[in-house]
């Protein structure tokens, strides 16, 4: 199995460009990005996110996380993404509705505003 830790290495530099186009990316677009390959490929991208969310959290970072998305949730994270933030503190709601939308919208929004083009 991928350590969770180097996978999360391997996928910062795709997230980051990805928030400098001002775009999303799948989860599935990450694993086949990073090489992965089934079984339970989508299972270790969303473990590497989670690290990812803890690491930037942790360094005051918006949480790059946001530029990953489901294609099952009509451009929304997966749940998993909703209760770690509001694990870090930062979040306070439902994982799916208008709520987890805005939440997730201004979250993103604040990636890209991070990793805009100079």
């Amino acid at each position: 199995m991928t350590d969770p830790i180097s996978l999360a290495d391997r996928l910062r530099p795709i997230l980051e460009d990805a928030a400098g186009r001002g775009t999303t990316v799948t989860y599935l677009e990450l694993a086949t990005a990073a090489g992965l390959v089934p079984p339970r490929a989508i299972h270790r991208v969303t473990h590497a996110l989670e690290a990812l969310m803890r690491d930037d959290h942790a360094a005051g970072r918006p949480l790059l996380a946001a530029v990953a998305v489901s294609a099952k949730r009509a451009g929304l994270p997966a749940p998993g993404f909703f209760r770690l933030a509001a694990e870090l503190g930062l979040y306070f709601g439902p994982d799916q509705g208008p709520q987890a939308a805005l939440f997730h919208g201004m979250e993103r929004e604040r990636v890209y505003g991070a990793h805009a083009p100079r």
